[in-house]
């Protein structure tokens, strides 16, 4: 296609009865030919015909030890060959995968393992520490139930469960930013559902030698549905490689060495990328990149051609229901501060200042496991409101304002804090900025910003007034932060969103 307008008129989705995401991206493409699936930096990945083979042992050692349909079962795994092999063996046998985070702490995964009821846990060494009694522990090597040696002594034929496309299928956990995490379950139909929303980010993909990659943790919905599981349905091959600290001219090297042609790259990620010096001398070209997850502004596109070569495509979209919202350089030339138009087959609109989805969408949450009135509250005269603020223009580009809590109303003005926040990482002495309103009894809300500098450069009052003078002047006089706190670092959840209500919270104990 070569029209956003005439691919958009034509779309239609072609969802099956019958749909199983193991069968999509594992058996079709094991058909002895040793199609790549998985590759590694540093060693041999695996093919699809090795994925069916070790996922159908895997499968066979979980219904030895009782596990079936809907059983929930953790995957505590890095980015890994037996990260995949686990998925594909709990799709297999119908069950349903709860992806968790490896730099949780053991809190952090007991809260989901008890509120999911899950039966098992796969993980490796690392993991199994951080593991609550009460369901069965399967290791990647020794300790528990080894899961490898079990593998060794299954057999490795396995017919794949015949799942509707309406079973259920994943439990993503959101990430905490507005109250405690809530899980979002998924039916098999979810796959089908992201692929729109990756093609149009990664400009019309896949093309012929596409290999994907990313930064972020197959854990969350991003890393998984927005990587992992729509490059194996369509037999793109993906590097498994996760830094235990995110190394940004690693990165670049990586891209490099391998010539990955298709990255998603969060927002947090490009920022750290953005310090590297001159990093068209570390030669990586890829041919597409997406970002979601913040605003990116003018600058980072900006920077963003000049470190790979080619646009960012931003998009938009959230657990319960992702990738709703692209940009497409293929397609249509972007507009810096708009997350792009609506993805095909996906009607969304602004419904009382909030951005929202048309529903039922195959993309779409089921529903918050054990959270009925969490569910009904999230839908509204048949739309799925996402709790994000946001605008539509005349084109139908869609702005992402933040949160609906982010938005600071002051002196009759609603501001976005993405606009400011991009302005400020515009000066050479910023590396990172949060804007938020605080209270004003004059203009119930004054823009507040909490900054971190660039390496060689210190806080100070005149910097401070430069900061406030660079926003009045490129942007507007109502739009400047008259408060301003430096700060080593900016609060973060583990998928790198800014955490502006501990900002707000925190705002007077900050130096």
């Amino acid at each position: 296609m070569t029209s956003y307008e005439a691919w958009r008129r034509d779309f239609r989705w072609d969802i099956p009865e019958r749909f199983n995401i193991a069968r999509a991206c594992c058996d079709r493409w094991a058909d002895g030919s040793g199609r790549v699936a998985l590759l590694l930096p540093d060693g041999p990945g695996i093919t699809f015909d090795e994925l069916l083979r070790q996922s159908s042992r895997m499968a066979n050692v979980l219904l030895a030890h009782g596990i079936g349909p809907a059983d929930r079962v953790g995957v505590l795994l890095p980015q890994a060959v037996e990260t995949v092999v686990a998925h594909m063996a709990i799709y297999r046998v119908g069950a349903i995968a709860v992806p968790l985070f490896q730099l949780f702490g053991a809190d952090a995964i007991a809260y989901r393992l008890a509120d999911c009821d899950a039966r098992a846990v796969i993980t490796d060494g690392d993991g199994l520490p951080k593991l609550p009694a009460g369901p069965l522990a399967f290791t990647i090597g020794a300790g528990a139930v080894d899961m490898l040696a079990a593998m060794e002594r299954a057999g490795d034929r396995h017919e794949c469960a015949d799942t509707s496309a309406e079973d259920p299928a994943l439990i993503i956990y959101t990430s905490g930013t507005t109250g405690s995490p809530k899980g979002a379950l998924h039916a098999h139909r979810v796959l089908i559902g992201h692929l729109p929303g990756v093609e149009m980010p990664q400009d019309l993909f896949p093309q012929p030698g596409d290999l994907f990659w990313t930064p972020a943790d197959w854990a969350w919905i991003g890393g998984l549905l927005d990587v992992l599981l729509p490059s194996l349905f369509h037999g793109v091959p993906v590097m498994a490689h996760r830094m235990t600290k995110f190394d940004p001219e690693e990165a670049f090297h990586l891209v490099a060495r391998h010539g990955i042609r298709n990255l998603f790259l969060p927002p947090t990620a490009l920022r750290l990328m953005r310090q590297v010096p001159d990093p068209a001398r570390l030669g990586a070209r890829p041919r597409s990149i997406g970002s979601g997850g913040e605003t990116l502004g003018a600058e980072m596109l900006e920077w963003g051609r000049e470190a790979f070569g080619v646009s960012i495509n931003e998009f938009y979209g959230q657990t319960e229901c992702n990738l709703v919202v692209s940009s497409c350089g293929a397609l249509f030339p972007p507009k810096p501060g708009w997350a792009g138009r609506a993805v095909l087959g996906h009607e969304v609109s602004i419904v009382e200042g909030e951005i929202a989805i048309r529903a039922p969408d195959p993309v779409m949450f089921m529903r918050y496991w054990n959270r009925p009135e969490d569910t009904t509250a999230k839908f509204r005269d048949g739309w799925l409101m996402t709790g994000d603020a946001g605008e539509m223009d005349g084109d139908g580009f869609i702005r992402f304002l933040g949160r609906a809590d982010d938005v600071i109303t002051s002196a009759g003005y609603r501001i976005g804090p993405g606009e400011v926040e991009d302005c400020l990482i515009r000066h050479e002495s910023v590396a990172a900025a949060a804007v938020i309103g605080i209270p004003d009894p004059m203009r119930t809300e004054a823009v507040a910003a909490a900054v971190v500098l660039r390496a060689g450069h210190s806080p100070s009052p005149e910097l401070e007034a430069a900061l406030q003078a660079h926003v009045r002047t490129r942007l507007a006089g109502h739009l400047y932060p008259r408060h301003i706190r430096f700060v080593a670092e900016l609060p973060q959840t583990a998928t790198g969103k800014i955490m502006r209500r501990t900002l707000r919270e925190n705002w007077k104990r900050l130096p």
